[in-house]
């Protein structure tokens, strides 16, 4: 169901769920005998500190890392056993890569080794984004002799994000309900419908589409607009688009944490599907804008750590310390808990076919929730360039080159690139 946010070689499959079950039918029916070693809990946690330092490129690259050394060279789990567990995760909200090494922390450690897995590989990533968040905060006279820099960066996140679409619409939109849905979602992106609408109506009309219950669909559908249409007037009207929010009640850390854990619980097809939940809460409400939103994404794709880490970065500028610390509990508590708490019983449920229709459903109408939000981010990008042509031109160059380069490295050189030739051209602009 997710795709990875960069392209690389990895064994394991990339599935979506109707995928899933077929999948498990491949996984070995032996006792799988492969256990972890017999490590102390120091030493697991510094394991996978260590992969939190070297987790560049993307969750692919992470988890191909992930399996190299754990199941291929040090067997902590069967390579048939680590593949239907990847299955299960992609199904699940959250980075799946994060999601692997609390679950194999588990196995060597119980809960607490899943706890300690967890923290080691988001460790690096936190500490870097933290004090990002605190540089671009303190040291804003100097970040603002950057500004032709960070317009380039911004046009090329644009330029990924767009990438990213494409390639999560590829694994998802399997046929043409799919794209029907991801259609509406688009469009219904732009009106201005709470994403809770089009998320609880797309799951559930092509789950009954699928189960060709066409009529009670056409009243799931009817309703959904119907509600859209009543409340948009109300989500228009609370806040005007000039008003900037603050106080305890926007920037307290119970809502920084909310809406890390609405990121975390939402992330279906890879982490760009957490940007418009965030993008609602933060820049929806006047917290930060389009410009430095965009500035998170891109530290989150250069240093090492899971995209979702942006929301560090975001909640620290939305809300300091405590904010950032917030937004991040709460986009990874989902990680910690499906593995730590409920694995045991996640197969059975993933089996159910009826969950992946839903789970289609809901995946298809993030890709057009996604691609709602890039053209927003995209035009919001045009009016703060001083040159149009000159960001149109960094836009088209990033997109192509992460469109046809397949390497881990890719994010990373593009934007470095984008920002040089946003500090040459919008300088002189």
């Amino acid at each position: 169901m997710r795709t990875p946010d960069q392209t690389a070689p990895v064994q394991a499959p990339l599935l979506s769920p109707r995928h899933c079950c077929a999948a498990w039918s491949h996984a070995v029916t032996t006792i799988d005998e492969s256990t972890p070693p017999d490590l102390s809990h120091t030493a697991l946690f510094l394991r996978f500190l260590r992969f939190g330092l070297l987790a560049f490129g993307g969750p692919v690259a992470q988890i191909a890392m992930i399996r190299r050394e754990l199941v291929e060279q040090e067997g902590w789990i069967s390579g048939a056993r680590f593949n239907r567990l990847l299955a299960v995760l992609q199904v699940l909200p959250g980075p799946e890569a994060h999601e692997l090494c609390v679950h194999l922390g588990m196995r060597a450690k119980g809960r607490i080794g899943g706890l300690l897995a967890g923290l080691g590989f988001m460790t690096p990533g936190l500490i870097l984004m933290l004090g990002i968040g605190w540089i671009y905060v303190s040291l804003a006279p100097f970040v603002a002799l950057l500004t032709g820099a960070f317009l380039g960066i911004q046009a090329a996140v644009v330029a990924i994000i767009v990438r990213a679409v494409h390639k999560i619409g590829a694994h998802i939109l399997e046929d043409r309900w799919l794209w029907a849905v991801a259609t509406v979602g688009f469009a219904a992106t732009l009106y201005g419908v709470a994403f809770w609408i089009v998320l609880l109506a797309a799951g559930s009309a092509y789950a009954l589409i699928a189960g060709r219950r066409f009529v009670l669909a056409g009243v799931v559908i009817a309703a959904a607009a119907t509600l859209a249409v009543w409340l948009h007037p109300v989500v228009q009207g609370a806040l005007p688009a000039d008003t900037v929010v603050t106080g305890e009640v926007a920037t307290g850390t119970l809502a920084m944490f909310w809406t890390g854990l609405k990121a975390g619980l939402l992330t279906f097809g890879g982490a760009y599907t957490a940007i418009p939940y965030v993008r609602a809460d933060t820049v929806g409400r006047g917290l930060i804008d389009d410009g430095t939103f965009l500035d998170g994404v891109a530290f989150a794709g250069v240093i090492p750590a899971p995209l979702v880490i942006f929301c560090t970065f975001v909640g620290f500028v939305a809300g300091g310390w405590t904010g950032a610390l917030a937004m991040t509990a709460g986009v990874f508590l989902p990680a910690f808990a499906f593995s730590m708490i409920f694995y045991e019983r996640l197969e059975a449920i993933v089996a159910d076919p009826r969950l992946h229709q839903l789970l289609a459903g809901v995946a298809a109408a993030v890709v057009g929730i996604i691609a709602a939000t890039s053209l927003q981010l995209g035009w919001g990008t045009l009016q703060r360039a001083p040159s149009i042509p000159a960001a149109v031109a960094i836009f088209i160059a990033a997109l192509a080159a992460v469109w046809f380069w397949k390497s881990r490295y890719a994010g990373p050189v593009v934007l470095a690139s984008a920002g040089l030739a946003g500090w040459l051209v919008f300088r002189a602009a």
